[in-house]
Order: C-alpha cells, then sequence, then structure tokens
C-alpha cells in the first residue's frame, strides 16, 4: 500500500486580523485559521493568554516574514482588574494566594496610583511567561513549582486611564509598548493601593497599526468558509499593512532584480537611514530594506509572491 500523499496547502499571502476568543490559546486560533484557509504556512504575532479575547494577527504565507515588526510595536488593551484578591498566575486562572479587605476608595485615589505607572516603568516578568531560562520557558518551570530570578525589564506605558469603578472591580485602558505584562501591571496597581490584584479579565483592541474594528469573529470566519475560499481572501490585509510606518520606495525593474538577488542598490531620493517598505514599477511589494551607511539600500526581508 503506498505513502498517503502530504496535502501541502495552498499558497496564500497576507495579514487576517481575528478576535481570539476567550478560553483557547493563541496557537489553537492560529491552527484553526490555517486549517480554514488551507494555507501552507501561518504564524500568529504576539500570543494572547487562554483567558484573553482581541486582537490576534495572524500572518499566512510570505507574510510571515513580516510578523517580527509587528511583535515589536505598541499594544493597546482593556483589563478589568480585581482588587484584593492576589493569585499565582496575576489572573483569574490562579490559586489564590491572598485575600484583603479593599478599602472604599474614591475615583481620585485610583487615579493617583494610575498616574504613577505612566512613562516608562519597571516590570519584573512574571513566572507565568514564555520567556526562557536556560532553555526552558518561564511558564514550564512554574507548573513545577519552581521560581527563578527575573530581571526587572523598562516598559512605557503611553496612556493609562480609569474608565470605570465598581465595588472590588476596576477598569482600565492601556496603550503600552512591546513587552509589557498587563498582569504585573495589574499587581503592582493593586500593591500600591494596598491591597493587591489580578486581572479578571483582558481584551487586546490594537496592536500597531491595527484596530479592533478591523477585527472578524472565528464564528464569521467560520460561517465564510462553508461558503467558498474567495470570501474568506477578501477578509486579508495586504502584507505591507504591517509596514506603513515605513517610508517607501519605488525601484525600476533592472534596480529590482538586483535587489531580488541579494544586492545593495543605489536608489536616487531614498531615506538616509532606517528600514524602507520597497515597490517595483509595477507597485508589487518587494519586501522590506536597510539603508546603509554609504546610502545604498540592502535587502532585509524579501517577499516571494509567485506559487
Amino acid at each position: 500500500m503506498g505513502r498517503k500523499r502530504k496535502i501541502q496547502g495552498r499558497h496564500v499571502n497576507g495579514i487576517l486580523l481575528l478576535d481570539k476568543p476567550e478560553g483557547i490559546t493563541s496557537n489553537w486560533a492560529l491552527q484553526r485559521v490555517k486549517t480554514l484557509y488551507q494555507a501552507r504556512k501561518a504564524g500568529h504575532t504576539g500570543s494572547l493568554d487562554m483567558l484573553a479575547s482581541g486582537l490576534l494577527p495572524v500572518c499566512l504565507g510570505e507574510a510571515t516574514k513580516l510578523s517580527g515588526y509587528l511583535l515589536d510595536s505598541d499594544k493597546h488593551y482593556r483589563a478589568v482588574c480585581k482588587l484584593g484578591i492576589v493569585t499565582s498566575t496575576g489572573d483569574a486562572a490562579g490559586a489564590i494566594i491572598s485575600v484583603t479587605a479593599v478599602p472604599k476608595f474614591t475615583k481620585k485615589d485610583v487615579e493617583n496610583v494610575l498616574a504613577q505607572f505612566r512613562g516608562d516603568i519597571s516590570q519584573v516578568p512574571p513566572m507565568h511567561s514564555a520567556l526562557k531560562h536556560k532553555g526552558k520557558r518561564l511558564y514550564q518551570l512554574a507548573y513545577q513549582g519552581i521560581e527563578v530570578e527575573r530581571e526587572p525589564r523598562t516598559v512605557t506605558i503611553y496612556a493609562l486611564d480609569l474608565m470605570n469603578m465598581s465595588g472590588d472591580e476596576i477598569e482600565i485602558r492601556i496603550h503600552s509598548s512591546k513587552g509589557t505584562y498587563i498582569r504585573t501591571l495589574a499587581e503592582d496597581i493593586g500593591n500600591k493601593l494596598g491591597c493587591g490584584a489580578h486581572v479578571k479579565s483582558l481584551r487586546r483592541l490594537g496592536a500597531g497599526p491595527f484596530q479592533a474594528e478591523q477585527m472578524i469573529s472565528l464564528a464569521d470566519l467560520e460561517h465564510l468558509a462553508e461558503s467558498d475560499v474567495g470570501a474568506l481572501d477578501r477578509q486579508l490585509l495586504a502584507m505591507d499593512a504591517v509596514l506603513a510606518h515605513l517610508p517607501e520606495v519605488e525601484l525600476s525593474d533592472s534596480v529590482a532584480y538586483y535587489l531580488r538577488q541579494g544586492q545593495a542598490v543605489i536608489v536616487p531620493h531614498a531615506p538616509t537611514e532606517g528600514l524602507v517598505r520597497i515597490y517595483d514599477q509595477q507597485r508589487e511589494f518587494i519586501g522590506v530594506g536597510t539603508v546603509l551607511d554609504d546610502g545604498r539600500i540592502a535587502p532585509n526581508r524579501l517577499i516571494q509572491t509567485q506559487s
């Protein structure tokens, strides 16, 4: 009996802005999207915890080459923090470590504490995180009851606003730099308030140039998959959408040829430093380039759109 032929999937390139529901892992959501699209290759750009919901950009095909640029982007969140209860994970999934009576805070009391967390702040990454220690993820060590020392990191909180107060819960909106742990932020706010806290619910509302209004739910995506593949493909954003913040350059066909061969090229009137997004004369997106010290543009990430 012969071997079964492995199904490779189809060539599909683009970015899907998925509204990940609570209760599933980011990897499960990624694999479901990959299956619905019958895509050869897929990857997400920054995972959300199982209990979190919201914006999970999924890169399909050649767009996976650009995922790193979104990983480095700012994020927007809405979080409900439960005051008075500290958990082992910093969120509602963890075991309760301590319970403290919550004083009757005024809005001004909470606002004064939040003000202390705007700007550059230092955070100690939680044990329940994907950071590695000697080759192992911290959360793997945490599940074994092992705790290791973590170096504090500087992150930036661009905006931190109190949206609502109700009993022992506060709802906040956060605009933060990459690497910010909202669970740690909630715990630190709770410590400043003197009663402790954990994240009861978390929703990501933005990542880089992408906003919540652009998302599609997993249920709607599955419904579209029942009609036709074209309906699914129309939900994809162009690969260069993630690079809207970069200046663009257009190359002549001859110059584009040499760049595609991996050579640095001279481009008149190009930016003098940093990264650029590159197009050919037909406005086909070629990829990302780096401006060298001598002014030439070298390929950084090149996109292959041919099947």
